[in-house]
């Protein structure tokens, strides 16, 4: 979906350029699914740039300025400026310099997102439109449902190692849910990181708001997400959608749940 900064009208490249203070512009080194996504080098510092103008890439951007407005600044990038012209939503963010979180077992990263989910878990969703459950997820229950601003995006790339501590970025898809959906959402990227299921879960359980919850319905969780993978990775080539579908397969029958 990233169309890069050729894709930019040139009244607007101006103006980010003005902002930004700088004039090198450098691709993101990973995903593709903003329509601008680059860091910009100047004389006041590197700084990442995200834009939009399909309403989908808008509404999503906007979600995450709000979020990085609201989310504890330990760990989401502070917004620097934002913008909007000629069809395009531009926003500035702090740039988080350093490494993508390691999930495997044992990584010395563990301990540091075991801190962070902590202390995000109390993150209270101010009033906006936010995504809600059904939304984000494609079906419902009310146990999702809740009060707390998550994340439900935390793969690795998500995951930036700083020299002062670990930042999470890329808060477009933030969800007004409960806050073990975060937890939830986790846990396939550490199956994909080499835990085992059953592995996953453990490491999920050290947090009250995992060991709270009904089993029922995280099995409702892990079947709706296994079907629903299933059934996108045979619509589509992506890697990304057929790793999704393996790893939520794998938790599924683990919970002997088979799709």
């Amino acid at each position: 979906m990233t169309r890069g900064w050729t894709a930019v009208p040139p009244v607007v490249a101006q103006e980010i350029l003005r902002r930004a203070g700088g004039s090198k512009v450098f691709p993101a080194a990973t995903g593709d699914h903003a329509e601008l996504a680059v860091s910009l080098s100047g004389p006041r510092g590197p700084i990442f740039v995200k834009g939009a103008s399909s309403p989908l890439g808008v509404r999503s951007l906007r979600y995450e300025v709000q979020a990085n407005r609201n989310v504890n600044r330990r760990y989401a990038p502070a917004v620097l400026w934002d913008l909007e012209a000629h069809g395009w939503l531009v926003a500035g963010f702090e740039h988080c310099d350093g490494r993508p979180g390691d999930l495997s077992p044992g990584s010395p990263d563990l301990p540091l997102l075991t801190a962070a989910l902590s202390e995000l878990a109390d993150q209270p969703a101010p009033d906006g439109p936010w995504l809600r459950p059904h939304a984000r997820l494609g079906f419902d229950h009310p146990e999702l449902h809740g009060d707390t601003l998550v994340h439900t995006d935390l793969n690795p790339a998500n995951l930036i190692v700083t020299a002062n501590g670990l930042r999470v970025v890329d808060w477009a898809f933030t969800t007004q849910a409960a806050p073990w959906l975060e937890l939830a959402m986790l846990a396939p990227w550490l199956i994909g990181s080499g835990h085992t299921p059953l592995q996953a879960e453990q490491w999920l359980a050290q947090h009250p708001t995992w060991a709270d919850t009904d089993p029922e319905v995280v099995d409702l969780f892990v079947t709706g997400n296994a079907e629903k993978w299933a059934r996108k990775s045979q619509q589509s080539s992506a890697a990304w959608m057929r790793d999704l579908a393996s790893w939520f397969a794998a938790w599924s029958s683990h919970r002997g749940r088979n799709v």
